[in-house]
């Protein structure tokens, strides 16, 4: 049976918030020093810059927490020396939730009545019973095949491997994406960002889409090329977009995309502080016990992966 300790855990960078350093000391361990750590909570999302200086200055580190889901920032510092894990899956719930809530959003064409000023015609389409297709096989996608559950759609599901998915009706492989986005009433995305994943919704994807499908992005926005994306709105190839995140991000107060009637936009927050403290703290403390029995911790890394 593994034994048990008392973690020395550093929290960094200077300034992180206290509700850290007691999901630290939740989960059994304490926070020291860095010079006297056995392992880091990272606190701050975008600095990898501080992160690489922190593990210059503490080679001896063994584990490494990282905040966020998506570590594309990080990605470069992540090695085998050490464990690596991050926020996969913590805001998954959160997340899928804002997916199903932009996909009735757009489907029911909610941000052009909003938009319109006046009493307008009626348009949009049921979910009810649709062909859903999502990209990424993950947590979120795990979430919201339960939330979809109620609807009785036609769920297929890419991801990089084809095992089944509780919930999805067909689970196809990363290279036939594109296959699966012909006979979609809706696209979700919800997978991590990689060199092989960013710019993977161009021209000729949306092209393959039918004219009322819905895309909806709560991945990262650089999954989609913009430019392409606008055209395609603008000339009706697809029905519409629900963006919670965008390429460029923040937007630009003056893109086309704020103006498109079949486009709603909503500024990166499928999870919100108040969703994260409490969720996140949860796994800080979680794994912290876990480290401090020797048990597999939750949300590792692929370094060769990059996720």
């Amino acid at each position: 049976m593994p034994s048990t300790h008392s973690p020395r855990i550093a929290l960094a960078p200077e300034g992180a918030p206290s509700w850290m350093a007691d999901a630290i000391a939740t989960g059994g361990g304490h926070v020291v020093p860095l010079a006297e750590a056995e392992a880091l909570v990272w606190a701050a999302p975008r600095n990898p810059a501080a992160l690489r200086e922190v593990l210059e200055e503490a080679p001896h580190l063994r584990w490494v927490q990282l905040p966020f889901a998506g570590i594309e920032q990080y990605v470069d510092l992540v090695d085998d020396d050490r464990e690596w894990t991050c926020g996969k899956g913590v805001y998954a719930e959160p997340v899928a939730e804002m997916a199903l809530a932009l996909a009735l959003a757009g489907m029911r064409h909610l941000g052009g009545y909003s938009r319109a000023g006046q009493w307008s015609a009626p348009h949009g389409r049921n979910l009810l019973g649709a062909n859903v297709t999502i990209l990424g096989g993950g947590g979120i996608t795990e979430s919201l095949l339960r939330l979809l559950q109620p609807f009785g759609c036609h769920i297929t599901v890419v991801r990089n491997r084809v095992t089944a998915l509780e919930g999805a009706d067909e689970v196809l492989e990363s290279d036939r994406f594109v296959d699966a986005l012909a006979g979609a009433d809706l696209v979700v995305l919800a997978l991590a960002l990689t060199p092989e994943t960013e710019g993977m919704i161009s021209r000729n994807e949306l092209e393959q889409m039918q004219p009322h499908a819905w895309i909806v992005n709560v991945a990262r926005g650089r999954h989609i090329v913009t430019d392409d994306l606008v055209w395609a709105l603008q000339e009706g190839v697809i029905g519409g977009a629900a963006l919670d995140v965008t390429d460029p991000e923040p937007l630009p107060a003056d893109h086309p995309l704020w103006s498109l009637p079949n486009c709603i936009i909503t500024p990166h927050v499928g999870n919100t502080p108040e969703m994260a403290v409490p969720l996140l703290s949860e796994r800080i403390a979680t794994n912290v016990r876990r480290f401090a029995h020797g048990e597999p911790l939750i949300g590792p890394v692929h370094v060769d992966l990059g996720y």
